[in-house]
């Protein structure tokens, strides 16, 4: 009976090619040649729990649901989640500094009563609840500015997960002293954690978004928007497209920042190259 269920969880390399294709064309994440064992557990896992016979039944499903759910989840167990709070401090004081900038620049000023960051592949939170934290600090002594940061990302139980605004203690190791003040220790679901202060909670807006739409949809423009450690994960068209569509949407003079083992080298796009990871419109 072992060597039977085995049988029938198998992936086989031309299951892996559709599941690459279903995943390429929905979120633009090219999985290449060698993850057919990364995709095998991860979906095996899932094809378990929901009592699938195999993975072509499964693939049939995520296929003709017309909901998108179960693509849904299909996209959240392939994608990988890895972050911490302050990840690549290097932006946080580029922020810092760039909002004194701005805030001490009556022009700027006349014309930005908002300042609005998007944070664009927001996973559980680390990077937008960063972001608010050095944003809000800095614009205490800058009254009439207001705040507003929008944080995306393509997988449902990551952006649940940061609404909570709930992390393990040992995430505070990477919070620069002077912010630690807005996460405060609190008993969730019987354990003792640290939660984001609401004042930072609630300039943060959370949504789901593939950044793979063809037209994003977004009413004002962005100050800053933070794609960090996302691009890694497509082909340089991909790329090329995703970069040119920010611009679209970033006002000039403002950032976009990606991750650290990414370039915009090789790309054709109207960002000014300011130091490793940080662009300028």
């Amino acid at each position: 009976m072992d060597i039977a269920v085995s049988e029938t969880h198998d992936l086989s390399r031309e299951e892996y090619n559709l599941f690459r294709k279903l995943v390429y064309e929905n979120s633009g994440i090219n999985l290449g040649e060698q993850k057919l064992q990364l995709v095998r557990a991860r979906l095996g896992k899932r094809i378990r729990q929901e009592g699938y016979k195999s993975f072509r039944q499964y693939y049939e499903k995520v296929k003709t649901d017309s909901t998108g759910e179960e693509l849904c989840e299909l996209l959240d167990a392939i994608s990988t989640n890895t972050t911490h709070l302050f990840r690549e401090i290097k932006h946080f004081h580029l922020l810092e500094e760039v909002i004194k900038e701005w805030c001490e620049d009556k022009a700027w000023r006349s014309k930005n009563s908002t300042l609005r960051i998007w944070s664009s592949a927001s996973s559980s939170g680390e990077e937008p609840y960063s972001i608010a934290m050095v944003a809000h600090d800095t614009l205490l002594k800058y009254p009439g500015v207001d705040l507003k940061i929008l944080a995306t990302d393509i997988s449902t139980q990551m952006l649940a997960k940061a609404k909570r605004g709930v992390f393990d203690i040992h995430r505070a190791g990477t919070v620069p002293p002077q912010y630690k003040k807005y996460l405060k220790q609190v008993v969730f679901e019987g354990q003792t954690v640290l939660q984001v202060d609401p004042i930072i909670r609630r300039a943060i807006t959370y949504a789901r978004f593939n950044l793979m739409t063809p037209t994003f949809p977004f009413k004002h423009g962005f100050n800053i928007i933070f794609c960090r450690n996302v691009m890694i994960y497509f082909d340089s068209q991909t790329q090329e497209t995703l970069v040119n569509k920010f611009a679209q949407h970033l006002h000039d003079g403002g950032y976009l920042l990606i991750g650290h083992s990414e370039s915009l080298n090789n790309l054709k796009h109207p960002f000014k190259y300011v130091k490793p990871t940080i662009y300028r419109k």
